[in-house]
């Protein structure tokens, strides 16, 4: 149920790796400490991830009042969704791309979202099944890559960002993430996989680098116990980058018109 949803934003990649649900949850969170209501959909059939990132526990199941919708569960004030929900964590989901495309859906249409500024959707790695059902059943704002530097993960991205063209869905942004890493010892930052890449790329497709991340332990670390860095430590350099892409999709958003929402299209 989607009648109150303003923007849907999906986060993507075209590799695995580079950090795109990290960046995805505290991206909804960050957005969420700047007031608005965030929806967060772990749209990773294969391998859902948000529900030990949110400190979500095994124990807690989406309820439904009426046998039809499902109620999302509300994890640090987002409001969220994952197939991780609906099975036990040690549960592979070993479907074919029909199976995995019809979960997708229901997690979609059928969750209560209620009134939401933002969907945020975290999206599996690659360019596949789940990608093209999303684009074919709601009305994307527009979607935001994640990259890291080095040119292998670059040339993945434009893979991704070519294959949403053909879909006619807008790139927003580019967010380069493992950007460089700061030295314990001497306090100098080091780009570990290289440097400018989200930079060229974005110009290359004439849209903006919302913004780069550091490479940080803590964010891994605040991850693995379920409370991402943008809650754990706001006031962290990593943090203050996170509510500063925020900012600057908001920017994006409201420019697009955030405030209309979006065809939603039933089979």
């Amino acid at each position: 149920m989607l009648d109150n949803v303003k923007s849907i934003v999906a986060v993507a990649s075209g590799k695995g790796g580079v950090g795109k649900s990290t960046v995805a949850v505290n991206l909804a969170l960050a957005m969420h400490l700047e007031g608005l209501k965030i929806g967060l959909l772990d749209a990773d059939i294969y391998g859902p991830s948000i529900a030990m990132m949110l400190g979500v526990s095994d124990n807690d199941r989406p309820k439904s009042t009426d046998g039809q919708t499902i109620l999302p569960l509300t994890a640090h004030g987002l409001s969220t969704m994952s197939i991780g929900y609906l099975v036990d964590s040690q549960t592979p989901m070993v479907w074919r791309g029909p199976m995995a495309s019809g979960a997708l859906k229901q997690m979609l249409q059928q969750t209560d979202w209620g009134p939401l500024d933002v969907l945020i959707v975290d999206m599996p790695p690659g360019t596949g099944d789940i990608q093209l059902t999303l684009s074919q059943t709601a009305q994307l704002t527009g979607v935001v890559i994640v990259t890291t530097p080095q040119d292998i993960a670059l040339l993945d991205a434009k893979r991704g960002i070519e294959m949403f063209a053909k879909v006619e869905i807008p790139v927003l942004g580019i967010i380069e993430n493992m950007s460089a890493m700061q030295c314990s010892v001497c306090g100098n930052f080091e780009p570990v996989f290289g440097s400018g890449g989200g930079e060229r790329i974005a110009q290359s497709y004439e849209t903006k680098l919302l913004g780069q991340l550091p490479l940080d332990k803590r964010i891994r670390e605040h991850g693995d116990i379920g409370t991402p860095i943008v809650l754990g430590h706001s006031k962290t350099p990593a943090a203050q980058s996170y509510i500063s892409i925020a900012r600057s999709l908001t920017e994006r958003l409201s420019s697009k018109g955030i405030g209309a929402s979006p065809d939603i299209i039933f089979d």
